[in-house]
């Protein structure tokens, strides 16, 4: 099996909402989000802070319940999703007392692997990610995109057939971000895992997608559906194209006409 090829990877979102109930008093996350997401494409899901986006991903991935909706993986419900998504926080979350390698093969670990054979599995893959000199490197030696590889490899090697992303890039510079976007798409592009992704770049939003997402302000609801019909594979330079600025335009104009207007770009 290569990276990606565990099952089909549809999801399907409906009417999904929640309610936190702290002690000051009730927090209406969610009022009914509906998505879509087809076996093999990359769906971004944009808005402004506060609004779901990870309390959507923190469902889908089984780490929290919903009040009500419907959650269907590859069309049928799914209730036992924990542990059968890749999730990808924020942060690395890199353990400094393991080497990049001691940290690519956590999760392979965690699956049941021994050590012996989570190591040989993880091997070929870890030049394709530009990481075989630093195998036996730990994460204080690294760059903060060479950190994001690592955290990278170690959710795409689990072999799961949907993958949440939520902002990978957001805390990274801008030459180190622009970088490590062509380099996600060219690996998605070998592996067509089902991604699901969170930004709040409009442009990152355009240059990966098939699809974006746009969130309210909280409550969440989807507000609008872009489709991003750019071709692949997409090559640094297709930002200025004017088919790529027209739908940049059309997604800041979607987050400003809803007052959504917390977003880079």
């Amino acid at each position: 099996m290569t990276l990606g090829e565990a099952g089909q990877g549809g999801l399907t979102i409906e009417g999904l909402t929640k309610t936190f109930r702290p002690k000051s008093g009730p927090v209406f996350a969610l009022d009914g989000v509906d998505m879509v997401v087809e076996p093999g494409e990359f769906v971004t899901l944009i808005g402004p802070s506060g609004c779901g986006k990870s309390t959507v991903f923190n469902i889908v991935a089984g780490l929290e319940a919903f009040d009500s909706g419907h959650i269907r993986l590859d069309g049928a419900p799914n209730h036992d999703r924990l542990g059968g998504i890749a999730y990808m926080f924020q942060k690395d979350l890199l353990f400094p007392w393991r080497t990049v390698m001691g940290n690519a093969v956590l999760g392979l670990e965690m699956d049941g692997l021994s050590r012996r054979d989570a190591r040989e599995r993880i091997g070929p893959y870890l030049e394709r990610f530009g990481l075989a000199e630093f195998a036996d490197a730990y994460p204080d030696q690294l760059s903060g995109g060479m950190r994001q590889r690592v955290a990278f490899l170690r959710t795409m090697v689990q072999e799961r057939s949907i993958m949440l992303l939520d902002e990978p890039f957001g805390a990274l510079d801008s030459y180190t971000r622009t970088n490590l976007q062509q380099w996600l798409m060219g690996v998605w592009e070998e592996i067509r895992t089902t991604v699901l992704f969170i930004t709040h770049d409009v442009a990152e939003a355009v240059y990966l997608s098939d699809r974006v997402y746009v969130m309210t302000p909280r409550p969440g609801r989807i507000q609008a559906v872009l489709d991003i019909e750019l071709p692949r594979p997409r090559e640094r330079g297709i930002e200025i194209t004017d088919a790529f600025l027209r739908l940049e335009r059309n997604l800041k104009a979607e987050l400003h006409l809803h007052g959504t207007d917390d977003h880079d770009g």
